[in-house]
């Protein structure tokens, strides 16, 4: 094969690739458009409130940020794809596992438990994540590589949508009644048969990448990786641009998915199940828009103007949901219009710019020590915005005691979600500007071909 893939095996490798990150992105976000359940714990026979939400969607990053990505990038690296993905493609499962029996044992310990279960599938999943990434670009290294990794983040955010829409049908609203521990649990069900069906997917691509041979091996033609690059990772500045804008960007985001119906249901004045088709239209834009983008970052460039145009947009979208007119649904479904955008723009640009600054042998390593950034951002933001949130609902409580019930409400209404927007109003106004230095970068440094395009020659 000289170096490539035949075409339709490449094509056939991302199908088999798509779905573990589909259930992933399921599994991860099967709570974000029914957060309103956790305002009060007394709602379900769970007894979760905002903040041990929160603190149960941050375990996602716990292992990520304490060394986990790291060293499992490093592994990725030294063992492959093959040995590594598949270790972690079934931790996921397996946490994600723990996490239903969680929901549904009604211990006393269930957060704690639920906790530990996200914490290894968050691990997992983001080394699967860099295990898929990783085999993208080499399976697409010779063509349209944008294009495939627009088509994988594509459909995998189409697992988010998939879970905001379907999750508020699961537990349907009975307001005054008590969600009992099997209603809280179904999204997760649901979750966990998709996490199976990516685990069989996952071993049919293994078998296949086995069965390519030599030229499928990870670093083929490379210098053998050592501990020492590593180093050399950190010590690139574009290295630390790129991990800085995913982090400030991405947690812009999906913190903002975590509390989605939290923050919408209140400053619009809709239902929760209206909310979750608002945000939906976040994944079902990428569905769309991720592969045209990728397509135009193939054949035209300019990576680093599409981030900038990306933050901008997340920028407004941001500033709409904080201070547009109250009760207004319109400007809702408007800011999700921008925000899609954005989540479409700056990943379709991002990711394919990694392979371009540091050599094959250590793009695994790169890829997870990226991840291992935006985590540490994640389990900050996800944390902070369910403390903000908590904090409002404190104060509704505390003011009816001497207010009446539709002063606590507007409080509510207007200092938790808006606060929590001011948050992400500031991480995108620092993600522009680290997107300019990139693009400044990118002018001193032309030989790294940062805004030239990738080419288009076939698979």
């Amino acid at each position: 094969m000289s170096g490539k893939f035949p075409k339709a095996l490449a094509w056939i490798v991302l199908a088999c690739l798509v779905v573990p990150m589909f259930g992933s992105y399921f599994f991860d976000d099967m709570f974000s458009s029914v957060s309103y359940l956790f305002d009060d714990p007394s709602l379900t026979a769970l007894g979760w409130s905002s903040a041990g939400y929160g603190l149960y969607a941050s375990g996602y990053s716990v292992l990520c940020v304490f060394g986990g990505l790291v060293v499992c990038g490093i592994l990725l690296d030294k063992w492959g794809v093959r040995i590594t993905g598949s270790i972690f493609v079934g931790m996921m499962f397996l946490g994600a596992a723990a996490v239903l029996w969680a929901l549904l044992s009604g211990s006393a310990h269930s957060l704690q438990i639920a906790y530990v279960g996200c914490m290894f599938f968050g691990l997992g999943s983001e080394i699967a994540g860099t295990a898929v990434t990783r085999s993208i670009a080499k399976w697409f290294k010779y063509g349209p590589m944008a294009l495939a990794m627009g088509l994988q983040l594509a459909i995998a955010r189409l697992g988010t949508a998939f879970a905001l829409v379907l999750s508020p049908k699961l537990i349907a609203e009975h307001p005054g009644e008590v969600y009992t521990l099997a209603e809280t649990a179904r999204p997760a069900a649901v979750g966990l048969g998709l996490l199976a069906l990516g685990l069989i997917l996952w071993a049919v691509f293994v078998a296949i990448d086995a069965r390519a041979g030599a030229a499928a091996d990870d670093g083929a033609g490379e210098e053998p990786f050592r501990m020492a690059d590593v180093a050399g990772v950190f010590g690139n500045g574009n290295f630390w641009l790129l991990s800085l804008l995913c982090v400030l960007f991405y947690s812009s985001i999906i913190a903002f998915k975590k509390f989605a119906g939290a923050i919408l249901v209140p400053r619009f004045d809709i239902p929760a199940a209206t909310a979750g088709w608002m945000v939906s239209m976040l994944p079902f834009a990428t569905v769309v828009f991720a592969p045209l983008f990728g397509i135009l970052v193939d054949k035209k460039g300019n990576g680093t103007r599409w981030m900038i145009i990306g933050a901008v947009l997340a920028l407004v979208a941001h500033l709409l949901l904080a201070f547009a007119p109250q009760g207004t649904p319109f400007w809702g479904y408007l800011s999700m219009v921008f925000l899609g955008f954005g989540y479409s723009l700056v990943p379709a640009a991002l990711w394919p710019s990694v392979p371009k600054i540091v050599p094959a042998k250590v793009l695994g390593t790169t890829f997870a020590l990226i991840y291992w950034v935006q985590n540490l951002g994640l389990l900050s933001f996800k944390m902070l915005a369910g403390g903000i949130l908590d904090r409002a609902n404190a104060a509704a409580v505390i003011s009816s005691d001497s207010l009446s019930v539709i002063s606590s409400a507007a409080e509510k209404s207007l200092s938790g979600p808006v606060a929590v927007e001011l948050m992400f109003v500031g991480l995108c106004i620092a993600s522009i500007v680290v997107a300019l230095l990139f693009a400044r970068s990118s002018r001193l440094h032309p030989d790294l071909g940062l805004d030239a395009p990738n080419g288009s020659r076939g698979a």
